[in-house]
């Protein structure tokens, strides 16, 4: 099934409640795979189990991880939630528009929802991480939602769209985050090597590369392309260094 290529992680989730209220709106809206990165609750507990009700094979069947990286190696597209809109956090999806993007995506790989901490959401080194961000807009007066609310809210709408039968199927099989991270670490050396970044701070343009990227959405072959250039790169630059000795 489409939605069984889905799965929701949980960053360092804070409440157990929380937990199982998740698993719940998951299995309201036909999903089946929790990943858990650091979680700081007992994922297991009677609390947990309590929320869950009968979606407590969910929480059984969980997934821990140590960091955001690892959960999503496997995965083929990921879309991290954020409240905070900052310098590095534009081009946001709402709810719905991200289940129009990801829908069609689940025919070619896994796709990951990823949610934050309740009390500072992710940090931006782990929005980096996902290819996408979404945002669900608030009142002014009080913009976060709870943790399980947001995620009940992402689903009703990959759920409408999935009933409804807009998505339409893509032939493009995206890379992995494996694969994806493996490159932005060889951006990083080969660029920090030809001085093209600052070595006080190199996030700051590998930032816009991550975005730029993110909104491509590779292939494994265009991965492979891109690492063939920064290869050429590395060796035009050996045989400068070479040349000058």
């Amino acid at each position: 099934m489409i939605l069984d290529n889905i799965c929701i992680v949980l960053v360092e989730p804070l409440g157990s409640l929380n937990i199982g209220s998740t698993v719940r709106a998951m299995m309201n809206f036909g999903l089946s795979e929790l990943r858990l990165v650091n979680p700081v609750a007992d994922h297991l507990n009677d609390e947990a189990r309590r929320m869950a009700v009968r979606a407590t094979p969910i929480l059984e069947k969980a997934t821990v991880f140590a960091d955001l990286k690892q959960a999503l190696a496997d995965t083929h597209f990921s879309c991290a939630t954020t409240r905070r809109l900052g310098k590095y956090r534009g081009r946001f999806l709402l709810p719905e528009t991200a289940a129009d993007l990801l829908l069609p995506l689940t025919r070619e790989g896994k796709i990951a929802l990823v949610f934050g901490r309740e009390d500072q959401g992710l940090a931006t080194s782990e929005l980096e991480c996902c290819q996408r961000l979404l945002t669900i807009p608030t009142h002014g007066n009080l913009k976060s939602l709870n943790l399980a609310q947001s995620v009940a809210i992402c689903l009703y709408q990959i759920f409408c769209r999935h009933k409804s039968e807009k998505s339409q199927p893509k032939s493009k099989k995206f890379a992995s985050g494996k694969s994806i991270e493996s490159l932005y670490a060889h951006m990083r050396e080969t660029l920090l090597e030809v001085d093209y970044l600052d070595p006080q701070n190199p996030d700051h343009i590998l930032r816009s590369f991550r975005a730029i990227f993110g909104r491509a959405q590779l292939d494994e072959r265009e991965v492979r392309i891109i690492h063939g250039l920064f290869s050429k790169i590395d060796w035009i630059d050996e045989q400068r260094k070479q040349s000058a000795r």
